[in-house]
């Protein structure tokens, strides 16, 4: 029996950092068939086992979603409140990673020190910008983002393209 954990992870297309999903448009021209990929990024999620925070610095913002089992409902919770509107996390750069396995000592799970469930905000910058002991939704997740320094600057950037 799949428990949600592993049914959540299957549809959020659970893969590396640079994993896309493709989608092909093809149109003629005269005689010739020609073929346009369009590449449109998804949401990833990944298990601190087999991830580094190191890799995400200056790149992306992870959230970890922290539980002592996969079958806590807080964690079930969390995920299909980050599911639920990923482009909100996407546009600003989020990484989803879980832990759901305090035995196995992740490096992750040891510095970040949870106790049971725990949402945690790391920023680009590599700091913790917010622990939550309880799920928290994507308006509220997105407002702490966008609060951040490095946030408002590239709001200001895309504002000037």
């Amino acid at each position: 029996m799949k428990t949600l954990f592993s049914t959540l992870m299957a549809i959020s297309l659970a893969a590396p950092l640079a994993a896309q999903e493709t989608i092909v448009a093809a149109s003629e021209t005269d005689d010739a068939e020609t073929v346009e990929l369009i590449a449109e990024p998804s949401l990833a999620i990944m298990d601190a086992a087999e991830v580094d925070l190191s890799e995400f610095l200056w790149l992306k913002r992870p959230v970890v979603v922290f539980a002592d089992t996969d079958a806590d409902p807080r964690f079930a919770e969390q995920l299909e409140l980050l599911l639920d509107r990923p482009e909100e996390l996407l546009e600003r750069d989020v990484v989803i990673i879980t832990d759901t396995d305090p035995a196995a000592e992740s490096a992750i799970r040891t510095k970040l020190r949870p106790r049971g469930f725990q949402l945690t905000l790391i920023g680009k910058d590599g700091g913790v910008k917010l622990r939550k002991p309880f799920p928290w939704d994507i308006r509220e997740l997105t407002r702490v983002i966008d609060k951040t320094p490095l946030r408002q600057q590239e709001i200001r950037e895309s504002a000037g393209e």
